[in-house]
Order: C-alpha cells, then structure tokens, then sequence
C-alpha cells in the first residue's frame, strides 16, 4: 500500500470509531506501531485534527471531514457487484436507491474506472421477489425503522393461521427468503416470520422503545445459547 494510501486509511478508520488505538490500525493496516505513530505524526503536521496520544488512543475532532472520495477500477467493480447481487433480493424501494447512489458513484469515476466497472461480467439473476414479498418488506423495513409495532396476519408452515401484534426487530435474508426477527406480544417471546407468509400487515400508531429482554441483542444472545 502506499503511504498516501495508508494516511488516508488511517483517517478514514479513526473518524469511523470513538476511539482508535496504534495497535487496532497496525493490524488493519498491516503495518508497525512505529509506522503508524509515524503517519498520526505526519497527518498532525498537515493540519489533520486527529485528538489522542500513544498508548491511549486516537479520536478525529468534530466537524473534520473529507474531500469527494475517488475508487479504483477494482473497488467501483466491488460496488457493482454489490448492487447487482443486492437489487433481485431488496424491496423495490430500495433497490431503486442503490441503483441510484451506484449511477452517482459511476458518474464521477474517470473514464477507465467506469468503463471498468460497467462491463464487470459478474451477474445474480436470481427471480425477482414477488410484488406481494416486496411491499411488505418496504414496509417492515420502514416500520423497524420508526419503531412502529405491526399486525400481522400470519400463514405457518403447517397452514395454521394467526393473527400477531410484534415488534419488529430486523429484516434477515437467508438466500431464498426473507425473514422478520420480532418480538411476539401475544406469546412473550422472540418469534421469526417469513416475510412470503405474511398475508396481511398492518402498521399501528403504536410506537415501542427498546426495552431489557425484547431487543435484537437479546434475540441473538438467546438464539448463542440455543
């Protein structure tokens, strides 16, 4: 890596953390912890407002930000990539916001990074998700996100129909289908539900706040100890 490569790694690694220690970015890095108090030196001399001291950590002021970044051939290959293998598996909403944020992206690349990157031969052709699938996964998507408790009408595996008030937690993909991670009001517990069997969804003016036992992080913990 160059050093103007690795100086800019090394702000880009500080500003994404509270606080940054020598040895965490001589191992990102691989490099020395000599090299690196070397480049918070040199970063410091050119006006880089990195806060912090050897043995303790570093932190990035409030308020320091970036030129525009620029991608090499392989990284804007990376992000198309991504976005292809991302659009047949989100909601329509969202994968119209990654093929816009991708143009932006491809639109300020030099010629040869672009050319690059458009004519990657790497494809997911994998079905569309149903109109059906799609809306309620923007609307599960969105709803997680504000915090709004849902009504489910809900069709099980066995065919055995319910009705649930949960809160939802997280969107999970597990390659063919998506899933809700909720927290189930009517059985007081963490349930799961595919989102292809969800038959009815409605979003409540109900509101909830994280509370100790119901969060994701309890899910996932209770889920390790399975």
């Amino acid at each position: 890596m160059r050093r103007a490569d690795r100086l800019f790694q090394i702000v880009q690694l500080i500003r994404g953390r509270r606080l940054t220690t020598a040895d965490y970015l001589a191992q990102r890095l691989e490099v020395s912890m000599r090299t690196v108090y070397r480049d918070i030196a040199a970063l410091a001399q050119q006006g880089v407002p990195i806060e912090g001291e050897a043995g303790v950590g570093y932190r990035m002021r409030a308020g320091f930000d970036l030129p525009p970044l620029m991608f090499s051939k392989q990284e804007a290959q990376a992000l198309v990539a991504t976005v292809r293998m991302a659009e047949s598996r989100l909601d329509a909403a969202l994968a119209r916001q990654a093929e816009n944020a991708l143009s932006k992206i491809l639109a300020v690349l030099p010629l040869d990074a672009r050319a690059a990157a458009e004519s990657l031969a790497l494809y997911a052709p994998l079905p569309a998700l149903d109109p059906a699938t799609s809306a309620h996964l923007t609307a599960l998507r969105e709803a997680t996100e504000a915090r709004r408790k849902l009504r489910l009408g809900y069709l099980d595996l066995g065919g055995v129909k319910s009705e649930r008030v949960v809160r939802p937690l997280a969107c999970l993909f597990w390659g063919p289908v998506w899933t809700l991670a909720a927290w189930c009001e009517l059985r007081q517990d963490f349930r799961s539900f595919r989102v292809d069997r969800i038959e009815t969804l409605d979003v409540l003016d109900e509101s909830f706040r994280d509370e100790p036992g119901k969060t994701l992080a309890d899910m996932n913990r209770q889920r390790e100890d399975c």
